[in-house]
């Protein structure tokens, strides 16, 4: 089915694994977490029970680093009957802090995309995290003058997105997202009738991770690269 992008005038864009690197830094910490607690368990049970700490904890801490640093730390705790020693605390710590302080990595092409895409749209970040965490990054990105808007959201679901289209005043049909995660950035945007274009990254967290049927399947387009993306506004 071919889609019309004829009535886009916004284009939101994804922050993390769609502007710059950012899951790969949580796979990084997981392992160094899994040598850590290794005198307690095995490391395929420490990512599957940490995991299960994260989804615990997200009402409460949200996402982003901090909520990742408190749930490793409860972790800790729990798998080690509260034995672990105040340096692993120390280092899980020190994991969070270097996530936090890592240089900004953007992805192939982002900067030229979009100063293309902004002689012709209105370009705004709808992004989930740490609102610091992100303002952060997006400050060290280099890129906060091509968008007109920034919004860092508690959750990505069709109420979210709704919320943020009425409070800018901008249409769904006049919309398009873009982003990594089918979950987060894809299918709440087909399902407000907005559009949506997926750029897979290399590793997408398992909390994102859908299953998409044929019918939702044929209402976006899926491109490699960024690169490709003024292409398909044509």
């Amino acid at each position: 089915m071919e889609i019309d992008y004829s009535q886009i005038k916004v284009i939101g864009f994804d922050a993390d694994d769609t502007l710059w690197i950012n899951e790969t830094y949580f796979r990084d910490a997981e392992l160094e977490f899994a040598k850590l607690l290794s005198p307690f368990e095995t490391a395929n049970k420490i990512d599957q029970e940490l995991f299960k700490m994260e989804m615990k904890n997200l009402p409460v801490y949200g996402y982003g680093v901090k909520g990742f640093v408190l749930s490793m730390v409860e972790m800790a705790l729990e798998l080690s009957n509260n034995t672990v020693s105040n340096q692993t605390i120390a280092s899980i710590l020190d994991i969070g802090k270097t996530m936090i302080n890592k240089e900004v990595e953007l992805l192939e092409g982002v900067e030229q995309v979009l100063q293309q895409l902004s002689k012709k749209y209105k370009l705004i970040v709808a992004t989930k995290g740490d609102l610091l965490d992100q303002e952060r990054k997006l400050e060290k990105s280099g890129l906060l003058d091509y968008f007109h808007h920034i919004e860092v959201l508690s959750d990505k679901k069709e109420a979210n997105y709704s919320k943020l289209l009425n409070h800018l005043d901008i249409k769904p049909s006049e919309f398009l997202m873009i982003g990594n995660s089918l979950k987060s950035d894809i299918l709440p945007l087909i399902n407000i009738k907005a559009s949506a274009i997926h750029v897979p990254f290399h590793t997408t967290w398992l909390h994102e991770q859908v299953d998409v049927n044929n019918n939702q399947s044929k209402q976006y387009k899926t491109i490699k690269s960024l690169l490709d993306l003024p292409k398909l506004l044509q």
